[in-house]
């Protein structure tokens, strides 16, 4: 064994790296930190990757698997080497955030009151209606300062030739932003010197700028409102993520049992009585949110919640309805949606996507399984997905099958080669496939988060980077200058 990473044994292979130009060529940004990790002994670097693997199991930080008989909660995947974004792409991608945010509210709240969109066939009304996300419920509701999606977590991966594209959007109820915070704090402390030298920019204020955003939408004036964070308890996917929140930002965790209506608002039992709830951060679905109103056999929320809601007398983060936005099929006329509120071209493009209820694109699909990504409409998680260069013939008529019986459930993509960033395997550097999930917080104004989820497929030569599908995480560096 080598007493050190040799970065020049370090395969880019034909992908786009973040942190090589070319190999044993640093991008812009990286030499510093690489100059850090040149002065480290492998034994070193190897020693400070299980000190951050074990301040990741003492810490409790995990996630759940649905379906998995090894356990409820699994440890969260970690890799010390960081991802680094250069300030001027960081600035490109803030504007395009910002600007499909504030486009996707507009969308929203035009669906649910005049249409008008779908009048001038800009968007066609069956995708909207026929979406299962779409809850005509929610006709005529009038959130707090006329923003429905106060909290979006934004997919986006980078092509072989170092474009960013937006591949997924998160406007229902995005998770992940606790291990934005808990990399960050472990990392400052793997590479307190690099970290510091390095001029990058904070993330620790998320917690801070969440709950100014919450306290923003309270439906009276009032200078401490009371902020709950509703979850559907220690057995959801994301429960670490819903108590770690409510430790960071001073909101009380409840469950849908601690709450109750009663003349026209929402009030928390608490062993000294009742007491009124101004804002909720719900981290249940809306269809699970009021048993008056969506699922008759919902356990989890408040009967009579969102007839309070209507009145304005509680807000809730995010406002029922915004799922519709997360709608694969609804993604693909983003682009038409930004120019239609916004007349701008997007700054972050979409990645070229074939709908399958056109039926001139569905036949160009079933055509070419073998070399596109296939998504159900309505799924997350890396679930009901079909990557078509990895998949068998068997596996590629199972979803042929399954997309002539319901087209409209199913888009297709191209098989984009996202870029790598080095990652520790064994007691060397090797690529692997990421993605990235910056934050938005949306009350007063628009906030995003310069950082993110850097999400790794740590399987060789995966695409695929949920945590549920064996992908891990790293920290994302965006520097200051």
């Amino acid at each position: 064994m080598s007493s050190s990473f040799n970065i020049d044994d370090y395969d880019i292979g034909p992908f786009y790296d973040e942190m090589f130009q070319a190999s044993g060529q640093p991008r812009p940004g990286t030499t510093l930190l690489l100059d850090k990790l040149s002065t480290l002994s492998k034994q070193d670097i190897l020693a400070r990757q299980a000190a951050a693997e074990k301040a990741f199991f003492d810490l409790g930080i995990t996630f759940a698997v649905y379906g998995d008989t090894q356990g409820t909660e699994k440890i969260f995947p970690f890799d010390i080497i960081p991802r680094v974004i250069g300030s001027d792409e960081w600035q490109v991608l803030e504007n395009g955030l910002k600007q499909r945010i504030y486009a996707l509210n507009l969308f929203l709240d035009d669906i649910y009151h005049d249409r008008k969109i779908i009048r001038d066939k800009a968007v066609p009304a069956d995708i909207i209606d026929s979406s299962a996300a779409y809850f005509p419920e929610c006709m005529g509701l009038n959130p707090p300062r006329g923003v429905w999606s106060h909290i979006t977590g934004t997919d986006l991966v980078r092509d072989e030739h170092g474009l960013f594209h937006v591949l997924e959007d998160n406007l229902r109820s995005p998770s992940g932003v606790s291990y934005v915070l808990a990399n960050r704090q472990i990392l400052k402390k793997t590479f307190s010197q690099a970290f510091s030298e390095s001029n990058v920019k904070s993330v620790d204020n998320y917690p801070s700028l969440l709950l100014d955003m919450l306290h923003a939408i309270a439906p009276q004036a009032n200078p401490a409102p009371n902020v709950v964070l509703l979850t559907p308890g220690v057995f959801n996917s994301a429960y670490y993520e819903h108590s770690y929140l409510a430790q960071q930002t001073g909101a009380t965790l409840v469950e849908g049992k601690d709450l109750v209506v009663n003349d026209g608002l929402v009030y928390m039992r608490t062993t000294k009585g009742l007491i009124r709830v101004d804002v909720i951060y719900r981290r249940i679905g809306e269809d699970f949110l009021d048993p008056k109103v969506f699922r008759k056999d919902s356990l989890l929320g408040v009967p009579g919640i969102m007839e309070v809601y209507k009145k304005g007398n509680v807000a809730l983060a995010n406002a029922p309805g915004t799922g519709v936005a997360d709608d694969k099929a609804v993604y693909a006329y983003v682009p038409d949606i930004i120019k239609y509120y916004l007349g701008e071209d997007p700054i972050i493009p979409n990645i070229p996507t074939y709908i399958c209820r056109e039926k001139s694109q569905l036949d160009h699909v079933l055509e070419n399984l073998d070399k596109l990504v296939v998504k159900a409409a309505n799924e997350s998680g890396g679930y009901g997905m079909l990557v078509g260069p990895a998949s068998t013939k068997k596996e590629q008529q199972e979803f042929a099958s399954k997309i002539r019986s319901d087209p409209r459930n199913y888009i297709a993509q191209p098989t984009i080669s996202l870029s790598r960033c080095p990652v520790i395997v064994e007691d060397h550097f090797e690529g692997r496939h990421v993605d990235f999930r910056p934050y938005v917080l949306y009350g007063q104004d628009i906030e995003v988060i310069p950082g993110g989820l850097t999400r790794v497929a740590l399987k060789k030569g995966s695409l695929v980077v949920n945590s549920s599908q064996g992908g891990g995480s790293k920290d994302t560096w965006v520097l200051s200058q």
